[in-house]
């Protein structure tokens, strides 16, 4: 996720102050992983200096000062072809996962048991993701969905592999 062009984005809708911005990121898209404050700053502070927002305000407070961030026409134009751009498909050609299984293979462990450990693993997390979902809002059971579906290919990989483990031996053991 471009932090900086969900940061632009949220912009769209008028100026706001980082704590702002990491209130309404939070909120919307940090559920599982909210912002550091300090990312929020350092992110303001780089679209500043790239001329994709500009400080349209300063307030004086008990602490210190704070900045009020508002959205410049090339800040427009950089999330409009940022959401307009693909996002490039993550094929999983290198996977922590099939790289245990052959180590499994090849040091003589059994890569079935790992298998099942994993399905477990797998079975478990879709159990809870599946929970969430149901008590979730309609952004919480879209983001569910989305890791249910990634868990569900993993495991119709995880069920092949099992079936094909003999012939996988074989191969990486010549």
């Amino acid at each position: 996720m471009s932090i900086g062009h969900t940061l632009l984005g949220l912009l769209e809708s008028g100026p706001r102050h980082g704590y702002d911005l990491k209130r309404a990121f939070d909120e919307k898209f940090g559920h599982d992983k909210p912002l550091h404050y300090g990312q929020v700053y350092s992110t303001m502070s780089r679209l500043l200096k790239n001329g994709l927002v500009e400080v349209d305000g300063i307030e004086a407070g008990d602490g210190p000062e704070r900045k009020r961030y508002a959205i410049t026409e090339a800040g427009i134009t950089d999330v409009g072809r940022w959401l307009a751009s693909p996002e490039k498909p993550e094929p999983y050609l290198t996977s922590t996962l099939y790289t245990k299984v052959v180590l499994a293979l090849l040091t003589g462990r059994d890569a079935g048991d790992l298998l099942d450990t994993q399905r477990a693993e797998h079975l478990r997390m879709m159990r809870a993701l599946t929970d969430r979902k149901r008590k979730g809002d309609l952004a919480d059971q879209l983001i569910c969905d989305h890791a249910l579906f990634h868990l569900e290919a993993d495991l119709r990989w995880l069920e092949l592999t099992t079936a094909r483990l003999g012939q996988l031996a074989k191969a990486v053991t010549v």
